[in-house]
């Protein structure tokens, strides 16, 4: 049995009732964005019982520029400070479940994150509980925005990485998925999550009648020629090894349908893997789509944004979580994913400034062939999951801090 499972296991089981309490709390009050107020309070309120373990090693902050909550626990002993993360955010849809606890809403908890809340204020109990034995801290970062917003960028600004009084050494985050096995673990070294863009690109014409177009510069089928050139672009001209995904998500042009307009307008997502990739696409695209256009003689403005850098996982703290996940759980409970999933994360900006590993727990509920996944408006998670979601969280951690020998440096 692995040190941390016979420190935590019990524990962790025996904090179930209380898990699946708390995130049927925030599962019921789903808020967007940066301003979380009703999540924020449940938070603050199921942080009592370790506030009132841990005394004053108990360290808990809000934010300013959004509703976080940052704890630090400190150990009896100086050491290493390992960060937690658990994102808080809901999304802008109505839940469809059929579920007793559905929220009466416009807004979700579609994509787990009262799971990781729930399960990241359970690994402060277990952690306060075993403060005695620590050598060093751990910051638990509970995070708004993470659906686009960048609130881990905000809470970077806003200094969470100082929180402790010294450097974070390494950081991890878990997320769970509604359809993968309940309870198998899964995580990659290297890039584990795609970066993020967003090409935009408005086309400007002539306006005029739809029956005489030799008499105006029609924007449309340019702005369509050009969609899809970069599509095509991005198929030969980068590296099927280092892939590139474009989706041309919006397009919009014209009021009517014999009116030409002067000006049609398409906005893609793109997502790659790589920073020489990202780099490329931002170089890249721009001139491709503003070539097109004077070629028909007609003029393009467009910009690349990049919104989120590729999620990568440090190598040794990816085999970190694969060793912790198979201690904890069984070797049949862990797999190590063959390719990043294509998605995108604002935990990048935190590995982008300190080691760590971000990795997935499986959640699929029980008696479903086809469970639906994240972001579905009828995405169900298995509640079942939570102590071994704190578990985990905790082991990671204590991997660093826990147990205090004699003396510490």
């Amino acid at each position: 049995m692995s040190a941390a499972r016979e420190v935590f296991g019990a524990r962790a089981r025996a904090l179930a009732g209380d898990l699946i309490a708390l995130r049927r709390r925030l599962h019921a009050v789903p808020e967007v964005g940066l301003r979380l107020p009703l999540t924020q309070a449940v938070v603050l309120d199921a942080l009592s019982p370790a506030a009132k373990e841990a005394g004053d090693a108990l360290e808990v902050t809000t934010g300013a520029a959004l509703d976080s909550v940052t704890v630090v626990l400190h150990g009896a002993r100086s050491g290493p400070v390992v960060l937690l993360r658990g994102d808080m955010d809901a999304l802008p849809l109505r839940e469809t479940t059929g579920l007793p606890i559905a929220a009466d809403a416009d807004h979700m908890h579609a994509c787990g994150h009262d799971l990781h809340t729930a399960a990241l204020a359970g690994a402060v109990r277990l952690l306060a509980e075993h403060r005695e034995s620590m050598c060093g801290s751990v910051v638990f970062m509970f995070q708004p925005g993470e659906e686009g917003y960048d609130g881990a960028g905000e809470m970077l600004n806003e200094g969470v990485l100082d929180a402790a009084g010294r450097p974070v050494r390494a950081a991890y985050a878990l997320h769970v998925v509604a359809d993968l096995p309940a309870g198998r673990c899964y995580t990659r070294p290297g890039p584990v999550m795609a970066a993020y863009g967003v090409l935009d690109a408005t086309v400007r014409g002539r306006g005029g009648h739809g029956g005489r177009p030799h008499e105006a510069l029609d924007p449309v089928p340019v702005a369509m020629a050009a969609a899809t050139a970069v599509q095509t672009y991005t198929g030969r001209r980068f590296d099927a090894f280092d892939p590139v995904v474009v989706t041309v998500g919006e397009f919009h042009a014209g009021t009517a349908p014999n009116v030409i307009p002067a000006d049609a307008r398409f906005r893609a997502g793109v997502r790659s893997f790589s920073a020489e990739a990202t780099t490329r696409l931002a170089a890249e695209l721009p001139p491709l789509v503003e070539g097109i256009a004077r070629a028909h003689g007609l003029d393009a403005e467009v910009t690349f944004t990049t919104v989120l850098p590729t999620t990568v996982n440090d190598p040794g703290h990816a085999g970190q979580f694969a060793r912790t996940a198979v201690e904890l759980f069984g070797p049949d409970r862990y797999e190590e994913l063959a390719r990043p999933r294509v998605g995108s994360e604002d935990f990048s900006r935190v590995l982008q400034r300190v080691p760590g590993a971000y990795g997935y727990l499986g959640a699929a509920p029980p008696g479903r062939d086809r469970p639906s996944g994240n972001h579905a408006p009828t995405a169900v998670f298995d509640e079942s999951v939570l102590p071994d979601a704190a578990l985990l969280l905790a082991a990671l951690a204590w991997q660093h801090v826990g147990p205090a020998p004699t003396s510490c440096p």
